[in-house]
């Protein structure tokens, strides 16, 4: 089959992917039954209409701007999203990072973005950017938004007993009416009936199953999370991880827990939300997308590294649940070891994390807030072993951050937030590439003066690294991970076989 991306999609490739329920091209692509009046993705397991009953569109936003519904059995709103970033054209890369702002809820404002902020955060005009949008999605930035909103506010329905206000407001409408009358307009059903069809899940656990498109290592996922859990805030045991989470939205603050495992055959993640979370599901999944990198388009990244890297096909770069936390923990891991890291995260946890109560075992406290650190004294912080130079790197981000000058979210403005952190006291560009790989979610982050990445390529200093990585753009994310992961020199003492047991960092 060719590749998915191409400018214009090729039909019968596009039915062969569906009749074989073909995983690697899940979200690339939407079926519309013209005899149903329903859009599904390409893993949907109900019975293969006819070839000449399907057309087919690369965004769930073009199956609704024609009249089609989302399907109830396979749920196009848990797909995996399309490749934000691409060596195409200057117009597909632009018209692909509006759609990115759009599909990030940690970067939408109450009333969710609107195309002239996206248009200005961009650095083109309103009207530039509406031209660009329809050319490469076929519908304008607020139909595109609209569809978002709606297979979120879907998702809540299905998912969790929240009140329909709830519900509305969490998937980012501005009333309950323009919620039901959208979704009338859209769906041809009430919410209410949609609940209903559904039954209640009054007292059950928010379950949900998240696709991925394979090829795809589970267990060096796992183990680079087991690595690094920090104690009552992680847990990684049995193939399972959980952990807290804490998730600030509209001004209000939502702490909870969170489960989840692989279930390889299917290609998907079962994940479990606690019900204090139900109000920001939409965002907790979009987190945990992130945090396992479950949008990743192997097809791409293959191509690009599969020479150099033959044995990392399978390999994702790991992200973060909560982008302060990652900076943090940056920084505390900076010079030196894996465990010696994850020890003095676990006393700072100890020290300025809230508890909360959990039916996990070993899982009871919140990672700190970033008013905690800041507030934090001198004394306070070197009685738990961290030296005077990583405390005013920490106290600056967490500053920064409190008071709103920081974002560090996949929404987050790549460049800016990269100077912004390289500005910071104990802060240099091992650091700030490494937040912007995992907390930023760039594919391209490269911390060339990291010397256990220098080891791996076979060079020296980081200009030769920064030679020897151009050809791998955009993704030297992932040529990072996977130099990481190459059996290490004989002369090497690191145990890690996923990231550097040191850094350049200064």
């Amino acid at each position: 089959m060719s590749n998915p991306s191409a400018t214009a999609l090729e039909s019968d490739a596009c039915y062969l992917a569906m009749k074989t329920h073909d995983a690697r091209f899940d979200g690339t692509f939407f079926t519309a039954v013209t005899s149903t009046g329903i859009y599904c993705r390409p893993v949907c397991r109900v019975k293969l209409p006819r070839r000449e009953n399907c057309l087919f569109f690369r965004h769930a936003a073009q199956c609704e701007a024609e009249g089609f519904r989302p399907c109830l059995r396979c749920r196009p709103e848990l797909a995996p999203r399309a490749a934000s970033w691409s060596t195409e054209d200057a117009s597909r890369i632009l018209a692909l990072q509006a759609a990115r702002l759009i599909d990030e809820p940690d970067a939408w404002a109450e009333d969710g973005p609107g195309a002239a902020q996206i248009a200005e955060r961009l650095g083109v005009s309103d009207r530039h950017l509406r031209r660009i949008f329809e050319a490469q999605f076929g519908v304008s930035p607020l139909q595109y938004l609209q569809t978002r909103r709606l297979l979120a506010a879907k998702q809540l329905i299905a998912d969790t007993h929240l009140p329909m206000t709830q519900v509305a407001l969490a998937s980012g409408f501005a009333s309950v009416r323009r919620f039901n009358a959208a979704f009338l307009a859209h769906y041809k059903l009430n919410p209410s009936a949609l609940r209903r069809a559904g039954g209640s899940r009054e007292g059950r656990p928010i379950e949900v199953r998240l696709g991925y498109r394979p090829p795809y290592d589970e267990a060096a996922m796992l183990g680079f999370f087991e690595r690094r859990a920090l104690g009552e805030v992680e847990v990684v045991s049995a193939g399972t991880l959980a952990r807290t989470l804490r998730i600030v939205q509209g001004g209000r603050t939502h702490a909870g827990w969170l489960q989840l495992r692989f279930d390889a055959e299917r290609e998907q993640v079962l994940l479990s939300v606690s019900d204090s979370l139900a109000a920001v599901l939409p965002v907790v999944i979009s987190r945990v997308r992130g945090m396992l990198d479950l949008d990743a388009d192997p097809i791409a990244i293959n191509a690009a590294l599969h020479a150099h890297f033959p044995q990392g096909d399978g390999l994702r770069v790991p992200g973060t649940l909560d982008g302060f936390e990652l900076a943090v923990r940056a920084v505390l891991g900076q010079q030196i070891t894996v465990a010696a890291a994850r020890t003095l995260g676990a006393r700072l946890v100890a020290a300025f994390g809230e508890p909360i109560e959990t039916p996990v075992k070993g899982l009871g406290r919140l990672f700190p807030t970033p008013a905690a650190i800041a507030a934090a004294s001198g004394d306070a912080l070197g009685q738990l072993g961290i030296v005077r130079q990583r405390q005013a790197a920490l106290q600056a981000v967490a500053r920064e951050v409190a008071e709103g000058r920081l974002a560090l979210h996949a929404g987050a403005d790549v460049p800016s937030t990269l100077a912004a952190l390289q500005a910071l006291p104990g802060i240099g560009d091992w650091t700030a590439q490494y937040i912007a790989m995992r907390a930023l979610r760039w594919p391209d982050a490269f911390p060339a003066g990291d010397v256990a990445l220098q080891k791996a390529l076979g060079v020296t200093g980081a200009k030769a690294a920064h030679e020897a990585s151009l050809g791998w753009r955009p993704w030297r994310s992932y040529a990072v991970l996977r130099a990481w992961h190459s059996p290490p020199p004989a002369s090497t003492t690191s145990t890690n076989t996923i990231a550097p047991a040191t850094s350049a960092s200064t």
